[in-house]
């Protein structure tokens, strides 16, 4: 029987190209989303992937989210914490509710999605938690301290969970993206694009595909051996 995949902010961007991956390679997946009602329909009538609907910051919701999943699916063997939000200022005129907004839905929201999983994990000796970081949570952005505070602390949350999970079979990962042609970042302004892609040795932006193909890798019984790791998937741009 094939294994279920489970991915927050799967409807979308990034996230939709990590669902359409894993299916095709197989997994029977779940795209979680927070918002967009018709993106989400769309989505599900071109994939054939089902979709749920909850915010990644309420862990409440998570929990009974998951378990509508797997009573539809089956037990989650593959998550994939990709959701994730901005809410960009400079750190003089960013307020609180900017900062919590972020902090809640980027890095609380890896623990309230991954929480309700590690026990069901743990019990059948095996899982794959996989976490979308950002190249900011590497290197900092000057706009973003809220955001590049809950991707760096994604990595942290990486490391230290996957030396819990590791003798239980789970491995823990993360990828940190550069920036990736998007719906949102095709929408920047030329002029500003030409500017970031100047800044990429390989010369263009990343695909949403190539993030996927990262999670399939990672997702798979090959990956068994790699935990704790971050792949960074930039183009060059920040070398670790």
């Amino acid at each position: 029987m094939a294994r279920v995949a489970l991915v927050t902010g799967g409807s979308r961007g990034i996230g939709a190209a990590i669902s359409v991956a894993l299916k095709n390679a197989g997994y029977n997946v779940a795209a979680n989303y927070a918002g967009n009602d018709e993106v989400a329909a769309k989505f599900k009538v071109e994939t054939g992937i089902p979709v749920y609907k909850w915010s990644v910051a309420d862990y409440e919701a998570c929990a009974a989210g998951i378990r509508q999943v797997e009573a539809d699916l089956g037990p989650v063997d593959i998550l994939v914490n990709n959701a994730g939000i901005t809410r960009d200022a400079m750190f003089h005129k960013m307020t609180r509710e900017q900062w919590k907004e972020v902090i809640e839905t980027n890095l609380s929201g890896v623990f309230n999605m991954t929480h309700p999983v590690w026990g069901g994990m743990r019990e059948r000796k095996f899982g794959r938690v996989i976490i979308i970081s950002s190249i900011n949570g590497q290197k900092g952005q000057a706009g973003q301290t809220n955001y590049s505070a809950s991707k760096a602390g994604d990595i942290g949350f990486t490391k230290a969970l996957a030396q819990e999970g590791a003798r239980a079979g789970i491995t823990v990962n993360v990828i940190c993206p550069g920036y990736i042609a998007t719906d949102m970042v095709m929408a920047v302004p030329e002029k500003v694009r030409e500017q970031i892609v100047a800044q990429i040795p390989t010369g263009r932006l990343g695909k949403p595909e190539e993030v996927g193909r990262c999670v399939v890798f990672l997702a798979s019984d090959e990956a068994g051996f790699i935990t704790g790791s971050t792949i960074t998937a930039n183009g060059g741009q920040y070398i670790v």
